[in-house]
């Protein structure tokens, strides 16, 4: 049995017990597939990561990011979420800004982390640079909204539905308005056909106004997974890329504020830019434990 340092913090917010959880174990170099899968379970939380010896030039770390049911190649608040237990472990300073380079099975993603001064370490802020974004074929109205119980009236009437990936594909299905955000209920059943006859992981419901105040559009999102076990996700950070590059594309916008998991009593808030020809994903981090875990 050995002794691993161990992290809860909450992604995207700035308040503990909002966002979307994340527990991350460090030093985990000597654990196999089957522990961290068990550990993930263990957790119940949507994703639970390990950081490892980078094994890729360039990289700083790597990051497996495991949910209860299987291994992710890239995940976003799972990324922001270590990349502020790194910088903590590493002895970084309240009010210092660190860089990294984390190795996932997507690819290599540059991490910003700010530690708030205010808040002796414990609260950050922190942003990621995602994939060049791969844009898939449009999916018709009726099949994407069907799977979440709502009807092609609820659709945007000028945004299709459509697989965009920013590292994982993800099914975007703009709706028409916040009420038909609110209606939502998903059949994970047609949920996980949907998703697995167009080479999706999520489907990410999201009411898009990309008129907003000084250029900045906003977007009040939902998010499902393939299957009921794993269930809603309060904040997307995977997603939210793709759908900053979908409205981009189809809007000319270049930044887009998300608020998500409010339905779920766990309000976020994703801030998503386009940077270059990627997309770049950032929110508030909050510590909540440090401890050891004993595998």
């Amino acid at each position: 049995m050995a002794a691993h340092r161990y992290t809860l913090l909450d992604v995207f917010t700035a308040n503990p017990l909002e966002g979307n959880g994340l527990a991350v174990v460090h030093d985990a170099d000597g654990l196999g597939d089957a522990a961290m899968l068990a550990f993930a379970r263990e957790t119940r939380l949507s994703e639970t990561t390990f950081v490892q010896t980078a094994t890729e030039p360039g990289a700083d770390y790597r990051n497996r990011i495991w949910t209860v049911e299987l291994e992710l190649p890239f995940a976003g608040h799972p990324s922001l979420g270590t990349a502020v237990a790194v910088a903590r472990a590493d002895g970084a300073r309240p009010g210092e800004t660190v860089r990294y380079v984390q190795q996932t099975g997507a690819g290599l993603q540059p991490v910003e982390v700010t530690l708030h001064a205010e808040a002796g370490g414990d609260r950050a802020y922190a942003s990621m640079l995602q994939e060049p974004a791969v844009f898939g074929a449009p999916v018709e109205r009726a099949e994407a909204l069907a799977a979440i119980g709502l009807t092609v009236a609820d659709a945007d009437p000028e945004l299709a539905p459509e697989v965009v990936s920013t590292g994982v594909p993800q099914l975007i299905v703009p709706l028409r308005d916040r009420d038909a955000a609110a209606r939502v209920v998903p059949d994970y059943a047609l949920i996980g056909d949907v998703l697995r006859r167009h080479g999706a992981v999520t489907l990410y419901a999201a009411a898009c106004d990309p008129r907003g105040a000084g250029g900045q559009s906003t977007a009040h999102a939902r998010s499902f997974a393939f299957s009921a076990q794993i269930g809603e996700d309060p904040a997307t950070g995977s997603a939210a890329g793709p759908l900053c590059a979908y409205l981009h594309a189809r809007t000319g916008s270049d930044r887009v504020a998300i608020d998500q998991g409010v339905e779920m009593g766990r309000p976020s808030r994703l801030d998503t830019a386009i940077d270059g020809d990627r997309v770049r994903v950032g929110g508030d981090v909050v510590v909540l434990v440090d401890g050891t875990l004993r595998l």
